[in-house]
């Protein structure tokens, strides 16, 4: 009987893993600190997508309703080990950097008039006060909010629960005060609680408690087919922040009979209680205010992907040789010019694009509103369902919309992940295509901080064939049937044939493995779930296949198994860039097949979205794309992701 890890229990692994980067003294100071930010707002996001999950099955009592109950301990231990990471090690690490950061400390005297300063000029205007023991005011604690509950005594000694908005959504969390040639940091938090004697003159202040509640993220969407996608959308937006309460983190300390009175008056009696530590929030600590050269890591100037001869175009350059670009190891610029001369080339006539997340601005964008305004065709597969990204998009499916490009929304339960662009060109009686592919959203902010692999092709069989994808995308059917058959020859597209051809290369290997042959498959995904495509990895392990995996987040393969995985190994990289690209190796007798690609092994890549990955044909950069994934898999102590930088940098140099 084959087995697998629980998803989520892997995802909080996977978040135990960025903890554990914090704790690296090797590591720099502020980018430690930035892994203690990514940890709290990963967690965030656990509690308002997978969370309610979890509650559900338990309620229902169905199979892996413990799983609540393994995660919430799970959680527990993370935290404990997060409060003494912060106190035990990084703040005195700060302290022999003459930082020293008012953690859950007095605020001293010496800064009490910097303080007054910035609660009276910057801060008091946007507190607001509300009575929480009176339910019926109106009062409604908004999603992962920060509040100080404040427990007051009143003259007639009626005992009353106020809570004072933390609004670091308007100002900074944290404030630099200098004194003796000193640097302090001091929350945001604090100088509010330095204050309340303020907001509250007649009262004496009996406690002052952080706390935060953490709401379901789901949006409750219907099909219909008349109904404008975005105006729908934005008005479930409207409503995000207001759905059930998952999580009450209340600060150490506070007495029982608060937590109930706050409970019973918020109705969050379905909330899991979590007693967390004396601040919330903080993801906030992207905000931490070091100098970045002198605690960051040493900058990797982006590298130039090619060499553009005077009089040149990226498009001649194409119809010679493909590109592929690794960001953000590569410069992004390739990408920014391959849409800006599509919108001035005149041989242009149309432009096909998906967008799954777009920056914001985005530079990709104004270059289709030019286009558009010089004339051609631009049509635009927008995914209004990207979670938390959804009002960016809606604002500029708004813009594009009224510059005359076509937008197509997909269904509300059939996504489309795949991160492709299509121009079409004249070339005499034919048209010519050049193509973009990728494995990470057309999105110039997140391409400097997450890996991708990006093809600029003019590769003419495969890019008809991604012609004939969005001819089937701009039907906006729900599903692909019978007569959308589409006979990809080198596209794998999920709905079409994704998941049969990655079987079919699965078996390829089996069956060199059992003639005696060299077989191998590498892979590289953001997340592993599904039991078929696991399952048949399963089978080639016990084949004899030599299966190496880099799996960054959720893992529910068990590798190293006997009878089950024993070929199989898993290895996860966290460093400087977040590890997003997706890649296929199949050895293939010594003649490897690469793919590279949008699409996770998760339940709903494979089954409820468009996704496409694609091989890399060219010999120099299918080499390429095989060291890559050697430095990224090689067991020499070496950090990869340094090691890739250091490959490509004495590659430019050839």
């Amino acid at each position: 009987m084959e087995t697998f890890f629980n998803r989520d229990l892997s995802w909080l692994a996977f978040n135990e893993r960025v903890l554990m980067e914090a704790a690296k003294e090797e590591v720099p100071l502020l980018v430690r600190i930035k892994f203690l930010s990514i940890f709290s707002a990963n967690l965030d996001e656990f509690y308002r997508v997978r969370i309610p999950v979890l509650m559900v099955v338990d309620e229902l009592g169905k199979e892996h309703s413990g799983d609540y109950a393994m995660a919430k301990s799970l959680i527990g231990r993370q935290l404990d080990f997060y409060g003494r990471l912060l106190k035990n090690q990084l703040i005195p690490v700060l302290e022999k950097q003459a930082v020293h950061w008012l953690y859950d400390a007095a605020i001293p005297d010496f800064l009490e008039a910097q303080v007054t300063e910035i609660f009276f000029n910057e801060v008091l205007a946007y507190l607001q006060p509300h009575d929480v023991n009176n339910s019926g005011a109106g009062f409604f604690a908004e999603n992962n909010t920060l509040y100080q509950a404040v427990v007051i005594l009143k003259p007639d000694q009626v005992e009353q629960i106020i809570f004072v908005n933390i609004p670091t959504n308007h100002l900074p969390r944290f404030y630099t005060l200098w004194a003796g040639g000193q640097r302090y940091v001091v929350f945001l938090d604090d100088i509010i609680k330095h204050h309340l004697t303020y907001l509250f003159p007649d009262a004496k202040i009996q406690g002052v408690y952080n706390v935060k509640v953490t709401r379901d993220a789901e949006l409750l969407l219907e099909e219909e087919m008349d109904t404008d996608m975005a105006l729908m959308m934005e008005k479930e937006l409207a409503k995000r922040d207001l759905g059930f309460a998952t999580r009450f983190l209340c600060a150490p300390g506070i007495p029982l009979r608060h937590v109930y009175q706050m409970v019973f008056a918020l109705g969050l009696n379905k909330a899991s209680v979590v007693s967390g530590g004396a601040y919330h929030n903080l993801k906030d600590l992207n905000q931490f205010p070091l100098p970045e050269p002198a605690f960051s890591y040493p900058k990797w100037p982006a590298l130039p992907a090619l060499d553009m001869p005077a009089g040149t175009t990226l498009f001649d350059q194409l119809l010679k040789k493909d590109l592929l670009l690794h960001t953000p190891y590569h410069s992004y610029h390739p990408v920014l010019r391959f849409f800006n001369e599509a919108a001035h080339d005149q041989t242009i006539e149309a432009i096909y694009c998906t967008f799954y997340r777009l920056a914001n601005p985005s530079k990709l964008v104004q270059a289709l509103l030019t286009a558009a305004k010089n004339g051609k065709k631009v049509t635009v597969m927008l995914e209004l369902k990207a979670r938390f990204d959804e009002a960016n998009n809606i604002k500029w499916a708004r813009q594009m919309k009224a510059a005359g490009i076509t937008i197509i929304y997909s269904s509300i339960s059939f996504k489309v992940h795949a991160k492709v662009a299509l121009l079409k060109r004249k070339a005499g009686s034919d048209p010519q295509f050049l193509g973009l592919l990728a494995t990470g959203n057309m999105n110039e902010t997140t391409a400097r901080f997450y890996t991708d692999h990006i093809l600029l092709t003019a590769h003419q069989p495969m890019l008809a064939e991604l012609d004939a994808l969005f001819r089937f995308l701009a039907k906006k059917k729900k599903r692909p049937e019978k007569e959308d058959y589409i006979p990809f020859q080198h596209l794998l597209v999920a709905q079409f044939n994704l998941q049969n051809e990655f079987m079919a290369l699965i078996d390829r290997e089996i069956e060199h493995v059992k003639q005696g042959l060299p077989a191998g498959i590498q892979i590289k995904l953001n997340n592993l779930e599904e039991k078929v495509l696991i399952s048949k990895l399963y089978e080639a392990s016990n084949a004899g296949v030599r299966i190496e995996m880099l799996v960054r987040s959720i893992c529910c393969l068990i590798p190293g198994v006997a009878g089950q995985s024993e070929n199989i190994t898993v290895k996860r990289i966290v460093g400087r860039y977040l590890e997003h690209g997706r890649v296929f190796v199949f050895l293939n007798n010594k003649q490897p097949d690469v793919f590279i690609g949008s699409a996770d092994w998760m339940n709903r890549n494979v089954y409820s979205r468009i996704e496409v990955c694609f091989p890399i044909e060219d010999p120099d950069l299918k080499q390429e794309l095989l060291d890559i994934m050697s430095l990224q898999l090689a067991d020499d102590g070496q950090e990869p992701q340094e090691s890739i930088y250091k490959y490509l940098t004495t590659n430019k140099e050839r």
